[in-house]
């Protein structure tokens, strides 16, 4: 069942069109309409640390982004340039200091070494997860990722996976090695190959189940 925003439909004609790319992108009868649907959208922000496991981070971005969600990547460097664990540098949309993310409805914390150790050791970012999740907003993390909700007690009582090795750190968890595992508000993912799982999985908790299949046709993800 979808946490916060499904498509309101008289049937599938009405809803959405997919592009040839995979994109579902709602019809709209007029720009009045048009601007309602823009700011209507759920809001996720991806935390990027220097260090950051690229596919993690991006195909997320991606993914969401084609379902219709508003992703920002946020840097939490002094630039809004960040380098991923494999060299590649990614532009950030906004800075930390730029948002306080009360508007958000999904925070998500990619993992990748150092980029998760950075995280973990970022005050504000830290702080953030705490408020999200005293709010039963809906939080993800991938890999290493997990960890850092881990040590800020957010797994207690919860189900979890993450990347072996790191088993020890879902304080409170129940591991369970699967690719991608969702317990209440938060959605945990195992590691790399994992992430097209993991996003999906996400962006059904805002759509439903029907729009990821969907979604899924459009970019020929038959696995």
């Amino acid at each position: 069942m979808a946490r916060f925003y499904s498509l309101k439909k008289k049937d599938e004609d009405d809803a959405k069109t997919a592009d040839p790319f995979g994109v579902l992108r709602p019809k709209v009868k007029n720009a009045e309409q048009q601007q309602v649907n823009i700011y209507d959208m759920a809001k996720a922000y991806v935390f990027l640390a220097d260090g950051f496991e690229d596919i993690e981070a991006l195909a997320p971005v991606d993914i969401l982004r084609r379902g219709g969600l508003n992703v920002k990547t946020v840097s939490i460097n002094a630039t809004d340039m960040v380098a991923s664990a494999h060299g590649v540098q990614v532009k950030a949309d906004m800075m930390f200091a730029e948002a306080d993310f009360s508007d958000a409805d999904l925070l998500m914390l990619p993992g990748g070494m150092p980029g998760a150790k950075n995280l973990d050791e970022h005050e504000g970012v830290r702080a953030a997860l705490v408020r999200h999740a005293e709010q039963q907003k809906l939080i993800g993390a991938i890999c290493a990722a997990p960890m850092v909700l881990g040590h800020l007690g957010l797994l207690r009582g919860k189900r979890a996976t993450c990347y072996p090795g790191f088993e020890t750190e879902l304080e409170g968890a129940t591991y369970t090695a699967e690719p991608c595992t969702a317990d209440g508000n938060i959605i945990t993912g195992k590691g790399p190959g994992a992430s097209f799982a993991y996003a999906y999985r996400l962006l059904e908790e805002f759509k439903g189940a029907g729009v990821v299949e969907e979604l899924k046709k459009g970019m020929m993800y038959e696995f």
